[in-house]
């Protein structure tokens, strides 16, 4: 097979043709809700970390340090997606795990303690922690090997759409009601999404692996040796990347309108509406970026250009951005930038994923998405507990604030150039097909 021929079909053995259809596409729309509210959980943190600093009298580095531990624990719990697909049927699995999600949430309102607090975020953490790649591993079910894209773009708008229509609105409930109130609405809203998951979920026609899954052709293909996977150029190159956007993703959720309000100087209920700004740019170039991907791919375009080259000069360019915050001398221009950084750098997730899919058999996927995202949310376990040191050890917030980003934009624009040169997914598909 030569070259062309393979970055024209990514995966090596034959798949049927149907598209994902209405049924698909609602069940996709289904799963982009859903990550909604896995990141609505996350951002309230972001939201209400002011008010509780100031009810349990909590330092930055505390904050920050509850946020790291979250990741901490998202990163556990993420190696856990392969063996949960294997032994639970996704209805039930994707169930599960949302209605847990609200139920290690509300001790916090009931025991505001910051011990509690603590234990509630890592409980959080390691639930939420094989959401993602499960929610990815159902919408492939319904899409083909070159058609990915898109569908893990859309999943992955769920966080922008978070912070700008949920966030908003539990910025007025936090308000209004409190923040015991944002963490009990967000509780119900997950309980209440499982009901139409489980009347209407099931799986589609190409294999992802998972229990009782089977190829709708009938073909199988071997699996290749974990170790193998998990530590090809493609896949730690891209894990790399992914570890420093991510650091970036969790410093924005955890910290970003504490920097508007005590960096910036603006006012807490202008804070928490400003915190939807990055998810204008994110989603378009969520969006934009997935479907030009996935186009470009099926015109026969290098997959390495398209899924790898982009996204890395995206987080290049994002680095840059970082780097002037400096110079802008305004803070309309610094939450522009910002937000412009913010939005190149989640755009690479669904592409590097794709990427890294490239290079594994069908039946691995689950795992190999599971072992992806696990690693890469590293970047959460640092980023936001190195921001709360930063700020707290600075001359000024908004000297911390400044110094951080600076730090991620330089980290991820160093690991961008490295994956230029080290990544290349249908090469490593070659290699691990002839080393099994």
């Amino acid at each position: 097979m030569t070259q062309l021929a393979q970055e024209q079909t990514p995966a090596a053995a034959p798949l049927p043709a149907p598209g994902p259809g209405t049924t698909g596409w609602g069940l996709t729309g289904m799963l982009v809700v859903l990550y909604l509210l896995n990141a609505s959980d996350k951002a309230v943190f972001g939201l209400i970390a002011q008010p509780l600093r100031e009810d349990l009298g909590l330092s930055a580095s505390q904050i920050g340090f509850t946020g790291s531990l979250f990741f901490l624990a998202f990163t556990v719990g993420g190696f856990l997606a392969g063996p949960i697909n294997k032994l639970l049927a996704l209805r039930w699995s994707i169930a599960l795990i949302a209605v847990l999600w609200g139920l290690v949430m509300l001790p916090l309102v009931v025991w505001a303690t910051f011990a509690v607090l603590l234990l509630s975020r890592m409980l959080l953490g390691f639930t939420e922690g094989p959401t993602s790649a499960l929610l990815h591993t159902a919408a492939y079910s319904w899409h083909p090997p070159n058609k990915r894209g898109l569908p893990s773009g859309l999943i992955l708008t769920g966080s922008m759409l978070a912070k700008m229509a949920v966030v908003p609105l539990l910025a007025l409930v936090v308000a209004e009601y409190g923040w015991r109130a944002a963490i009990i609405v967000l509780a119900a809203a997950t309980a209440l999404w499982c009901v139409p998951w489980l009347l209407t979920w099931r799986p589609g026609p190409y294999q992802v692996g998972g229990k009782r899954a089977a190829p709708a052709d009938g073909s199988t293909e071997p699996a290749v040796p974990w170790r193998r996977l998990l530590t090809s150029k493609t896949f730690v190159s891209a894990v790399v990347v992914a570890i420093t956007a991510y650091a970036l993703m969790s410093v924005v959720l955890t910290w970003l309108p504490s920097y508007f309000e005590q960096g910036l100087g603006y006012s807490r209920l202008e804070s928490g509406a400003l915190f939807a700004a990055p998810s204008f740019v994110g989603i378009a170039t969520l969006v934009g970026g997935s479907w030009l991907s996935d186009r470009g791919v099926s015109r026969g375009l290098s997959t390495r250009l398209v899924r790898v080259v982009v996204p890395c000069v995206g987080v290049i360019v994002a680095g840059v951005l970082l780097l002037s915050l400096p110079l802008l001398g305004s803070p309309l221009l610094a939450v522009i930038a910002v937000s412009v950084a913010y939005g190149l750098v989640v755009a690479i997730f669904p592409l590097l994923n794709a990427a890294v899919i490239a290079t594994c058999p069908p039946r691995q996927t689950a795992g190999v998405i599971g072992a992806f995202f696990a690693l890469q949310a590293i970047g959460g376990i640092v980023g936001p507990w190195s921001m709360g040191i930063v700020v707290d050890a600075s001359a000024s917030k908004v000297d911390g604030y400044t110094a951080a980003f600076q730090c991620l934009g330089v980290v991820g624009a160093i690991a961008a150039v490295a994956a230029l040169f080290l990544a290349d997914p249908l090469r490593d598909r070659e290699r691990l097909r002839m080393t099994r």
